[in-house]
């Protein structure tokens, strides 16, 4: 299959409530926006459906969760068929009695469901509590190959890991997508809230410069609980150079084109999979190098 050479990407931007119908809807407003504009792969947040329930422990949510594929992959497959997109969309998925997964579907633009990634790194931090929820995804790093051209898909706090965007790169992704959900505490001082906001940004440009692939980060948007998840979707070129980037408090939806051409050019100039030292990489395996 011959890539397109320029791809159009649909960032959907939303705030939820705790409807699941009205979260549902309001992602098929945004997904058929962005087609209307023209977007060919159009990427949801992170648990699009739902509030994020991770600010608690609580076993309420569990009830949340969902087969996949299943009912939602079936419409969101009638929905890209439809209008001939791509879609990216993270779901609760209940794999089992007991064992739930974060996961993002991927469906091509035939409504074909070509296959799912199960987050791999899973946080446990105040308001972040995603290890009472989630098992660790175990079906590797991979990429998917769309109508349009191959992509990668990492979820939220696989954003911190250079190995996991890396890996997905070295499996032929062109398009590196993170949904998202991430926030200030409410409460925090602005220094506090520019920092964190500058560093999410600044290792997710470095995963578009050290793999020479352009990187599309949605995020969430509104108050939930104490958290204010500051949406600033935005999408990097193959120079980790911000091409776009949303409002902070705004829902919206986006469309951005990416010319896939740039990356041979950046790898040509930039060529660090080709001076890439495969035979020291050992120690990357290991927690830590304690010479224990």
């Amino acid at each position: 299959m011959k890539n397109q050479s320029k791809v159009k990407i649909g960032l959907v931007q939303n705030s939820c409530t705790g409807s699941l119908e009205e979260n549902f809807s309001k992602a098929v407003s945004g997904i058929k926006e962005a087609a209307g504009k023209g977007a060919n792969i159009i990427c949801l947040q992170e648990l699009f459906s739902s509030l994020y329930f991770c600010t608690k422990e609580s076993y309420e949510p569990f009830s949340l969760a969902e087969k996949i594929p299943g009912a939602s992959t079936e419409k969101l497959q009638s929905l890209a068929k439809e209008l001939g997109v791509v879609i990216i969309a993270s779901l609760f998925e209940k794999r089992a009695e007991g064992i739930y997964h974060n996961t993002a579907a991927v469906i091509d633009a035939d409504g074909n469901y070509l296959g799912k990634y199960r987050k791999m790194h899973i946080p446990d931090d105040p308001s972040f509590y995603e290890k009472f929820y989630f098992t660790p995804g175990d079906l590797g790093y991979k990429s998917f190959q769309t109508k349009f051209c191959k992509i990668g898909i990492l979820i939220c706090w696989d954003q911190w890991y250079p190995e996991a965007a890396r890996l997905t790169a070295l499996d032929g992704a062109e398009i590196l997508f993170y949904p998202t959900a991430i926030g200030w505490a409410i409460g925090e001082g602005d220094e506090v809230c520019k920092n964190q906001h500058d560093a999410w940004k600044t290792i997710q440009r470095s995963h578009a410069i050290a793999n020479g692939i352009p990187v599309v980060s949605v995020n969430r948007v509104g108050i939930e609980s104490n958290i204010n998840f500051w949406g600033g979707s935005f999408v990097a070129n193959t120079l980790g150079e911000i091409i776009f980037e949303a409002s902070h408090d705004k829902e919206e939806t986006n469309i951005v084109e990416i010319d896939l051409s740039r990356s041979n050019t950046t790898r040509t100039h930039w060529p660090f999979l080709r001076d890439r030292r495969i035979d020291s990489y050992d120690g990357i395996t290991k927690r830590f190098n304690d010479h224990e």
